[in-house]
């Protein structure tokens, strides 16, 4: 499949983080995504293919890059002849504190390999995001506030450094209010360093999520960590608005 698109020209946005970034949202959505030829995965087995929900026991899973992609495209971001990769990078349950995702880590170690795999398609592509979102589980293990600033700057800047891009937007958001208020002495040092990060190394912005459901509110499922379906197309829609607010 890659050599397919060696001729093709992608704008690459990563999509990376834990299990809100890699996709948990049920229930039903106003406007369902439609997949079509302009948007692509590449998944970490490094093969790529065509953008669209998952699903588990029949039922559509969302991501937010799907909406964050259509609404980069609609905006007339994608120019003729190019098309949008997403690279799913994001593995649900993960964090700095278990060893997954710092710089000699599995997680950012294969991040890195998508990264550079995704370029080297073809000399014309070129990144455009990094979408974060991660943080859960490092709250559950009493993460501090200094520490995770440190783990998550150090990841945005060995990115942008490693590949040239000292400009990249970087776009990270809050945690489900749902599950966060039921757990917020240990989640306000790891919001609190998210802030700081998307406030001091430029080129970034921290969405909002207070009025988002989750799973559990949407559907009575008992899951109250993860975003609704609903949730997470306006979470994609929020993290293109503070793209765009980064790059006007």
């Amino acid at each position: 499949m890659r050599k397919i698109f060696k001729k093709t020209g992608f704008d690459i946005i990563i999509q990376a983080g834990q299990s809100n970034s890699e996709g948990c949202g049920v229930g039903s959505v106003i406007e369902p995504f439609v997949p079509s030829d302009d948007i692509w995965y590449l998944n970490n087995d490094l093969k790529i293919k065509q953008a669209a929900e998952s699903g588990k026991k029949r039922e559509p899973v969302g991501n937010f890059s799907l909406s964050f992609a259509a609404a980069y495209i609609k905006k007339g971001l994608l120019q003729p002849d190019r098309k949008v990769l997403i690279l799913r990078a994001a593995v649900g349950g993960t964090g700095f504190l278990d060893n997954r995702w710092g710089m000699k880590d599995d997680l950012f170690l294969k991040m890195m390999e998508m990264i550079d795999t995704a370029l080297k398609l073809n000399p014309d592509n070129k990144l455009v995001a990094l979408l974060w979102h991660q943080g859960e589980t490092d709250a559950i293990l009493n993460a501090t506030e200094q520490g995770h600033f440190e783990n998550l700057s150090g990841l945005v800047t060995a990115v942008r450094s490693t590949f040239n891009c000292g400009d990249l937007p970087f776009i990270a958001g809050d945690f489900v209010q749902h599950w966060k208020m039921d757990n917020l002495a240990v989640c306000e040092p790891v919001i609190t360093a998210i802030k700081r990060v998307c406030q001091s190394v430029g080129h970034a912005k921290f969405v909002e999520t207070v009025d988002l459901q989750s799973n559990d509110q949407n559907s009575g499922n008992k899951d109250t960590i993860h975003f609704c379906r609903q949730a997470v197309y306006e979470l994609g829609e929020r993290y293109f608005k503070a793209f765009c607010d980064v790059t006007k």
